[in-house]
């Protein structure tokens, strides 16, 4: 069996993990990052990326990202309802933006600049367990061509998503968590169009809820609410530019082939522990929010400011305090993101067996936020980021 010795052994080499790698060798210490998939993987699996004003920041940190020269700043977006739409005017409410640059795009960015840095970075790398978290922690598994592997470490990170390995060792399985399952998924498709619209579109209809966004000047990003146990292949194209259309009235949508369809289900979870001993979870081995507050990556990138300052305190000068406060520090803007997340999905969503009375409250409360500035006020802050912790 191999045997390597690390300071922080990171499993899963997403954001979090390449992030939290990143912001340790800065402070001079050395990780190891594992994941599963590999590095062709990790760069094509694409996935939304709306970036907070915050993130994009932290991202201006490392060399090679692209995310203000290739990705979209939008200033806004639009609420549509009762067939009319209303902008939330970012930089006027909150004097901030977001980015629209898709995860895998980040991931390239990380990748690159990690490897141009030496960073000790294993593809398709399985792990299997996580032990003695409590006093010296380790991770064993199989690497790329199958053979065994212990990585020794002063510390574990699991940055390993929503079916995390280092979640059972910190927090238990689900059942430790708090859960919510919503009764409705989004039926997403990729489409060969121009943009239907300079910003995202998040409409809610009668027939129920759509999203319009973009990949590029050629690709379009579409959603609509559908039932969770939906067949992504049931549908006729043709089927599908009706139901989109119907549900963003007085909008006429771009057109074109559609190259992939998926139906995501909507979760929101946090795990019972974020910490335990010398392990931490951070991104989505920590928590799980639905895609309508724009909160997954964002809330990763909160989570590995905090973690990478409490291991700088913890493994340069031996004080242990930051890490012992992580997990309550954490979770505070954790759960502003659950409520807005939250929020947003029953604002915008039909539930089912809703009734006349539902729907005329949920019109109310759309047009409380659209005709009050200190309503748009509250979405545009959220929607573009709480100040960062560092």
């Amino acid at each position: 069996m191999i045997v390597d010795r690390t300071r922080v052994a990171i499993v899963g080499a997403g954001p979090a993990g390449l992030l939290l790698s990143h912001l340790l060798a800065e402070a001079g210490i050395e990780s190891i990052v594992v994941d599963a998939r590999s590095r062709a993987e990790i760069e094509t699996t694409i996935r939304a990326g709306i970036l907070e004003q915050g993130t994009v920041e932290v991202l201006d940190g490392i060399s090679g990202s692209r995310a203000r020269t290739v990705g979209h700043r939008h200033d806004g977006i639009e609420l549509r309802f009762a067939g009319e739409g209303h902008r939330i005017d970012f930089p006027a409410l909150v004097g901030r933006s977001v980015w629209l640059y898709p995860q895998h795009e980040v991931l390239k960015d990380l990748i690159a600049a990690r490897l141009a840095a030496g960073q000790d970075l294993r593809f398709s790398t399985t792990v299997s367990g996580v032990h003695d978290i409590e006093a010296q922690p380790r991770i064993t598994g199989a690497d790329e061509n199958g053979a065994p592997f212990e990585i020794r470490a002063d510390f574990v990170v699991g940055g390993d998503g929503s079916r995390s390995v280092v979640r059972r060792a910190v927090a238990g399985g689900r059942e430790t968590g708090s859960l919510r399952e919503y009764p409705f998924a989004w039926f997403g498709v990729l489409c060969d169009a121009p943009p239907s619209a300079s910003e995202l579109i998040y409409s809610n209809s009668a027939d129920g809820f759509a999203l319009i966004s973009q990949r590029s000047d050629t690709v379009q990003r579409m959603y609509f609410q559908c039932d969770p146990n939906t067949d992504p292949d049931a549908l006729s194209e043709a089927e599908i530019w009706e139901t989109l259309q119907r549900r963003v009235p007085g909008t006429r949508l771009a057109e074109g082939p559609v190259f992939q369809r998926d139906v995501l289900r909507f979760r929101s979870f946090v795990a019972g522990e974020l910490r335990l001993g010398r392990a931490a979870l951070v991104g989505d081995a920590a928590h799980t929010v639905p895609p309508t507050g724009a909160k997954g990556m964002n809330l990763a990138v909160a989570d590995v400011l905090l973690l990478g300052d409490a291991l700088r305190r913890l493994l340069v000068e031996g004080d242990e305090r930051g890490v012992d406060a992580y997990a309550e520090r954490a979770l505070r803007r954790i759960w502003k993101a659950q409520h807005f997340s939250w929020w947003m999905t029953s604002m915008l969503h039909a539930a089912p067996g809703s009734d006349a009375f539902d729907r005329q409250r949920q019109l109310g409360e759309l047009r409380s936020v659209v005709e009050s500035e200190a309503g748009r006020r509250y979405l545009a802050e959220a929607y573009t980021g709480w100040p960062l912790e560092r």
